[in-house]
């Protein structure tokens, strides 16, 4: 019997072999091959109102999972409009594949319609890719592609795949899909690292990612609490300890300095966990360059004049930090934690009491929280909101409140929560968007109600990009180009088939909330926000300088 398939069937066969759930995306005449031969398969295709939307959801879904979330577009206008979600996962250290059709290889060779070199496109912005030119490529090709896109440091990986190529005939099977095992951290780095906290007077630990990314949560509190150091993550590493744990700081990243900065003004020694320095710059919490740093991460460290390092252990990250604290039995710590959670509480608790309209942030904040569960997920879209929600919003569990951080992107959230409630259908979800982001991604609106997700869209109005006004009231002291007006939000929503609330007064946000997270369906949620708090948030932190 002949086991003769196309190479866009094999291709389908190689990613059903890899795992593949789900594949987001759009069809298109170049890409026909693929979407006929996943119409027969196992895997569940999610067709998306843009290719932005397709890659943000695989991007979220490589989060949540680990594994690679895969999108699919066609040539030229689809391929690019694919980018920046595939950029956004790169930089945001998530596996992804992405597949992109391209024209038939009979006219790549001269100027042609639609045709753009997408290997040079995608290769500055991926850990690798390239375009299959033999059919019988590619199984070795899509085994690479989730290799590269799941290895740490995790990121995207492309496939270009030619219109003709896709048509051929081929006989080649899958490859056999095996993980790699980091290896165990040397011992006599894990002594140097225990000599340096030994001789620290105020260490202090800096979370990542990475931490969730290699399942060292647990790892990472028993060697804060068996050392008494306490721990600041940055907006990525939120929930790789609890927000209520004593020896939680807050998180680090804010565009001034907070309050988790004073405890890293005062440290001599850094213990960088999982920490990615696109997050957040060394310079910002090292800048006299002073600071002994131990760097513990499955990956070797970027090289940063400000992250130079005292030791560096690569590997585990887990079976890293509890060698450290083994050793460190012979070499006691004992770490003082600055009061940064009691400065976060008062800020809470005004926040909870500030009944305001349009609505205060910090009560935004405080009602988000008192909705969702310990476990449930929140995605935070980029701008004023995100550094609210990133600061302010306490958080118990990796992977409960993700942001972009390292593209920092805007319009991800609500394409990102579809993922994350396919990902997770027992979970409440909620994205926490501004207008701004909102409108450039309402479009996926109708892509969860056709897919039946029951998921909120919680929307900070202020009919503006909030985060870049406040940054010019910071410094020029006024504002310019970043007003805009909205729709009815409300209406616009109910035109989609999605539930529509309007919040009136500050004693509406929360009761609207609890009623959108826990219904059926997709709800939007149009908040009133008033970002004058911002000016007075800067003001109270500059009056802090020195005090902790």
């Amino acid at each position: 019997m002949s086991t003769e398939r196309t190479v866009a069937q094999l291709l389908v066969a190689c990613l059903e072999n890899e795992g593949v759930e789900f594949v987001f995306g759009l069809p298109g005449e170049e890409n026909l091959q693929m979407i006929d031969a996943l119409a027969d398969s196992s895997i569940r295709f999610v067709t998306t109102r843009d290719e932005r939307g397709a890659a943000f959801m695989a991007d979220t879904y490589g989060a949540l999972t680990g594994k690679a979330g895969v999108c699919l577009a066609t040539l030229g206008p689809g391929a690019l409009n694919l980018i920046l979600g595939v950029a956004n996962a790169q930089l945001d250290s998530h596996p992804l594949v992405a597949i992109v059709a391209q024209a038939g290889l009979h006219r790549l060779y001269k100027e042609s319609h639609q045709v753009v070199d997408l290997v040079s496109l995608y290769r500055p912005i991926t850990k690798w890719g390239d375009m299959i030119t033999l059919r019988d490529a590619a199984p070795e090709m899509v085994r690479k592609a989730f290799k590269q896109a799941q290895t740490e440091r995790p990121g995207a990986t492309f496939i270009v795949v030619p219109e003709d190529v896709a048509e051929r005939t081929t006989d080649a099977p899958p490859l056999k899909v095996n993980v790699p095992r980091d290896p165990s951290p040397s011992e006599d780095q894990v002594h140097r690292a225990a000599h340096a906290l030994a001789e620290a007077r105020h260490p202090v630990v800096l979370a990542g990612a990475g931490v969730a990314r290699d399942h060292a949560v647990e790892a990472l509190r028993r060697f804060s609490e068996q050392l008494h150091i306490p721990v600041a993550t940055t907006f990525q590493g939120k929930g790789a300890i609890p927000d209520d744990h004593p020896n939680a700081l807050g998180t680090i990243g804010f565009m001034v300095k907070d309050y988790a900065n004073f405890g890293f003004d005062r440290a001599d020694v850094v213990v960088a966990v999982g920490y990615d320095i696109v997050e957040y710059a060394p310079a910002r919490w090292n800048p006299a360059r002073d600071k002994r740093i131990v760097h513990v991460h499955r990956t070797v460290a970027e090289v940063d004049e400000n992250y130079q390092l005292e030791v560096g252990l690569q590997g585990s990250i887990g079976e890293a930090l509890d060698a450290i604290a083994g050793a460190s039995t012979i070499h006691p710590v004992s770490a003082e934690v600055p009061p940064v959670r009691a400065h976060l509480r008062e800020e809470w608790e005004d926040g909870a009491a500030d009944d305001g309209f349009p609505l205060a942030p910090a009560r935004i904040v405080h009602d988000i929280r008192t909705a969702m569960g310990r476990t449930d997920i929140v995605l935070c879209d980029t701008g004023a909101a995100k550094m609210w929600m990133a600061r302010l919003y306490p958080t118990y569990e990796p992977n409960t409140c993700l942001l972009s951080n390292g593209l920092a992107t805007m319009a991800f959230a609500l394409p990102g929560a579809i993922a994350a409630k396919l990902v997770h259908p027992e979970r409440r979800v909620l994205a926490v968007m501004g207008d701004g982001a909102f409108l450039m991604s309402v479009a996926e609106l109708e892509t969860a109600v056709r897919e039946g997700v029951s998921l909120t869209i919680l929307v900070w109005v202020d009919g503006g990009y909030g985060l870049i006004g406040w940054k010019q009231d910071l410094h020029f002291g006024r504002r310019w180009a970043v007003a805009f007006g909205n729709p009815d939000l409300v209406q616009l929503a109910e035109s989609f088939g999605a539930n529509g609330y309007r919040v009136e007064a500050a004693a509406e946000l929360l009761p609207t909330l609890e009623r959108a997270v826990r219904g059926e369906g997709v709800s939007v949620v149009a908040c009133p926000v008033d970002y004058a708090k911002n000016a007075l948030l800067v003001a109270r932190l500059g009056e802090l300088e020195g005090s902790i």
